[in-house]
């Protein structure tokens, strides 16, 4: 149910309402001391809070999309340990003085 902000017109009183959304406005002030007119205000809302470590797109992707990806990252995977593994490069040379003359 949304809350609703108030203001009382006589008494300048703030207050907040949970009400349902079909329910009727409130017309009275809610102070014992007062019983004037209340007005609705016009609120912000409320926004979007998002909790967790993220939300990524791939978080709702359909259950044949996920097991044809599996299938290819299983294919890929195998076929890359069967290569041969990468050589290690020779150290490079140490760069020769320039000879100067005086």
């Amino acid at each position: 149910m949304p809350t609703y902000d108030y203001e009382c017109q006589s008494c300048g009183h703030h207050f907040e309402a949970r009400q349902s959304m079909k329910d009727p406005h409130l017309t009275d002030c809610p102070q014992e001391s007062c019983a004037g007119p209340v007005k609705r205000k016009i609120g912000v809302g409320a926004g979007f809070i998002f909790k967790g470590s993220g939300f990524y797109i791939t978080d709702y992707r359909s259950d044949s999309y996920k097991a044809a990806a599996k299938k290819d990252s299983d294919s890929s995977s195998s076929s890359s340990s069967s290569s041969p593994a990468p050589s290690t490069p020779a150290p490079a040379a140490a760069p020769a003085k320039a000879a100067t003359t005086v």
